[in-house]
């Protein structure tokens, strides 16, 4: 049986004016959004600026984060090139309880599968008490998964690489691992994703997506007649046009100017194109209330 299923939103950061991260505001993002029909959320994901975000107020977010009522719901991304930093925010979480980690190779530099390997290896011979799940994001780190690389990782490591979120989408096809998630990381993915034997997945856009996703996966395992995949794919489709974390922000700051804050180098819609947004969603019919979100 897999170890992760299921609609898990990559969580967004909320930010203070002076773009300290607001950790209360953070998480009460988090758990609305698994109200709203999340089965949790990928905390520090590249959403979730974590690249952009000091080692500090990733520490005092997870001290807090214990508290949360949906704890178990989380997946704690690293977002750090350095080998050093990933093993201690992953150690630092494991004594905070949580134990599944979402985890993308370092970027900037140019490496094969063997180093790949090499660099999980390290990891998990440092932290043996963990559960990773790949990210496989190419355009953001550089490399891309082979699906021999998945492969050997997983002969190696059964009970720690225990998924993938396949941003890249060269693995959904080709992969087949038992006992092993595969996630795609958009809505345009979900429905043709379970019928190939995917088990849910991680996006960006879940932010907002979060009750039409659920509803498409539940109804595919009741067996039900989709009835919003249809709309899910429209609206995936309207956040395709921007980059994906300005068009959240400036989605949300339509309701809270505190989602107005990003950190630089990234940036907010401008005008014009947070008009062509709310105005293409308006014309798709969405919910433009983001509390609501479907």
């Amino acid at each position: 049986m897999v170890k992760i299923k299921g609609i898990y939103a990559a969580g967004m950061s909320i930010l203070n004016d002076d773009l300290s991260l607001n950790v209360e505001k953070t998480i009460l993002h988090s758990e609305k959004i698994i109200d709203q029909g999340c089965h949790g959320v990928a905390i520090f994901g590249s959403t979730g600026q974590a690249q952009l975000i000091s080692v500090a107020e990733k520490i005092d977010l997870l001290n807090k984060l214990t508290l949360s009522k949906y704890k178990k719901s989380y997946i704690i991304g690293t977002g750090f090139n350095s080998l050093a930093e990933t093993i201690n925010l992953m150690k630092i979480s494991l004594t905070l309880g949580f134990k599944k980690f979402l985890v993308m190779p370092p970027a900037y530099y140019n490496y094969e599968d063997a180093q790949v390997i090499k660099f999980y290896s390290k990891i998990i011979e440092s932290i043996p008490d963990v559960e990773i799940i790949l990210y496989n994001f190419e355009k953001l780190c550089g490399y891309k998964f082979s699906k021999e690389c998945v492969e050997e990782l997983v002969k190696r490591f059964p009970d720690q690489i225990i998924g993938v979120k396949d941003s890249s989408y060269n693995l959904i096809e080709s992969l087949e691992v038992e006992n092993f998630s595969i996630l795609p990381g958009s809505e345009l993915k979900l429905l043709s994703g379970l019928e190939k034997g995917c088990s849910g997945i991680i996006t960006a856009t879940c932010n907002v997506t979060a009750t039409l996703s659920r509803k498409v996966y539940d109804d595919f395992f009741l067996k039900n007649p989709q009835s919003q995949n249809k709309k899910l794919c429209e609206v995936r489709r309207v956040f395709d046009e921007f980059n994906l974390i300005s068009a959240l922000h400036t989605f949300y700051a339509k309701e809270d100017s505190i989602y107005e804050n990003v950190l630089p180098p990234l940036r907010l819609l401008n005008e014009i194109e947070g008009k062509k947004l709310i105005d293409t969603l308006k014309g798709i019919n969405f919910n433009l209330k983001p509390s609501r979100a479907a």
